[in-house]
């Protein structure tokens, strides 16, 4: 009589999945605790900052109240503006530059996409002195069209790469297939190809969004009157000659953080999968 085969045995995978999951936990805590500490300074009663503990004895909410009767309300609808107009500007040129490059075999094509994404290489800081002499000449110093110009060229190397590699992981077949049915190229791109490939247009847009929300050098630069600076640069009133508001910091860098973490919670899915285009054909 033959004897079947013992079935394996499921303790290794399942030690190496607790193990998986536990090591994301700790990783997870280790990424968060600068910003729980964070919320427990600004909700901190300022007698109490210099205490060697974690939790505070008592919350004062005065800190988080304070940030939108101080003016700094206006600083964060800048900041909103600058965001969303980079991301905006980002969109209406990489989305045509990448379908084009992934769906044309021209001459330098290559060469082309190594040149942009050589200007990704470049940084903002090293460029100061150049960027605000352009604007400067332009007159367009202490406005909110420098930054969104400067944000949105700075991130559309990004931008145009993981568009280019996603498109080029749709087959033409579909787009050849709506042509028979009598889409242009037009009506194929925005019926057909956008919705296969709006993980990675997500993740395009989400990247621009969030390195636009946190920009702080040209902002600096480039922005003198407080009433037009990004949250980032104008979170630098709290920090005084010889004292610091740490209180009022950390409270707004807690509400500038609070829209980036909802709005990538909402679409870290998509995100996820632009960032894995083209990995699997």
């Amino acid at each position: 009589m033959a004897h079947s085969a013992p079935a394996p045995s499921r303790a290794l995978p399942r030690l190496k999945s607790v193990v998986i999951a536990g090591s994301a936990y700790v990783i997870a805590l280790i990424f968060l605790f600068p910003y729980v500490i964070m919320l427990l300074t600004a909700v901190r009663p300022q007698e109490t900052l210099r205490e060697a503990t974690y939790l505070p004895s008592a919350f004062e909410w005065s800190s988080l109240i304070d940030f939108w009767s101080g003016g700094l309300a206006g600083n964060l609808v800048v900041t909103l503006q600058v965001a969303a107009g980079s991301t905006l500007l980002v969109l209406l040129v990489a989305l045509p530059a990448a379908y084009y490059t992934s769906r044309h075999n021209f001459k330098f094509r290559t060469g082309f996409l190594f040149l942009v994404l050589i200007t990704q290489m470049f940084q903002p800081t090293a460029m100061l002195v150049g960027i605000y002499r352009e604007f400067f000449q332009f007159g367009l110093v202490d406005t909110i069209w420098a930054l969104i110009l400067v944000n949105g060229g700075f991130n559309l190397a990004f931008a145009v790469w993981i568009l280019n590699a996603y498109f080029s992981s749709i087959p033409r077949e579909l787009e050849e297939a709506a042509f028979i049915d009598g889409n242009g190229r037009f009506g194929t791109l925005f019926r057909i190809t956008l919705p296969l490939a709006m993980p990675g247009v997500v993740t395009a847009l989400i990247f621009t969004f969030i390195a636009a929300w946190n920009e702080f050098a040209v902002a600096l630069m480039l922005s003198t009157t407080p009433a037009n600076q990004p949250l980032t640069v104008a979170l630098n009133s709290y920090i005084g000659q010889y004292q610091v508001d740490w209180q009022g910091l950390f409270a707004g860098s807690v509400i500038a953080t609070i829209p980036v973490i909802i709005l990538f919670a909402l679409i870290e899915r998509k995100v996820v999968n632009g960032l894995t285009a083209g990995s699997i054909k």
